[in-house]
């Protein structure tokens, strides 16, 4: 199973990235509503090879037959390395090259919600949580915690819809074969 994760995780992982990199460029052309959907559309393609290799490791290592928890198994390690590489992309990026990215997204934040006409004291207290999360962001390890869990359920998705399409069990041996190796 290992050499089967590895290598379908870190294809996925690069493909992530890749994409990532490329949306990223079109981010201000698009918009924040089409760069979300163009966002999770790239995870969804990227995570898409859990099948792939749940099946490869079905068909290639295990002569036809999963179980639904070692599929699963197989697809949430494919998933976790593919989340890995997210991760490690956007560090990079964000911290090396975009360090004012996520200022603009908090700032449209508190713009949605100072335009939203609600009271003000709800007004200001949406506005301190969000500049709350804009501190927190700045922290490597709370950054990357936050970017962990964006990926991350669209791979737990992708690996249980696979792992239930992907399981096959060993063929019941008929009874009278059964009976016929009795007597």
């Amino acid at each position: 199973m290992k050499k089967t994760v590895l290598t379908f995780g870190l294809i996925a992982g690069v493909m992530i990235s890749v994409l990532m990199d490329s949306s990223l460029l079109l981010a201000d052309k698009i918009g924040s509503g089409h760069s979300m959907v163009l966002g999770y559309t790239m995870m969804v393609a990227s995570f898409l090879l859990i099948y792939f290799g749940i099946r490869s490791y079905r068909d290639n290592t295990l002569g036809g037959q999963i179980s639904f928890g070692r599929a699963f198994v197989c697809g949430i390690l494919i998933a976790l390395i593919t989340t890995v590489c997210y991760v490690a992309t956007w560090e990079v990026l964000y911290f090396n090259f975009m360090p004012h990215f996520m200022d603009s997204y908090f700032a449209a934040q508190i713009h949605k919600v100072q335009t939203a006409g609600l009271d003000p004291a709800t007004t200001a207290a949406k506005v301190a949580a969000i500049e709350h999360s804009q501190q927190l962001y700045q922290n490597p390890l709370v950054n990357m915690a936050y970017t962990f869990i964006e990926p991350l359920p669209v791979g737990l998705i992708i690996t249980l819809i696979s792992a239930a399409m992907l399981r096959r069990k060993a063929p019941a041996e008929s009874t009278a074969a059964r009976a016929a190796m009795t007597t």
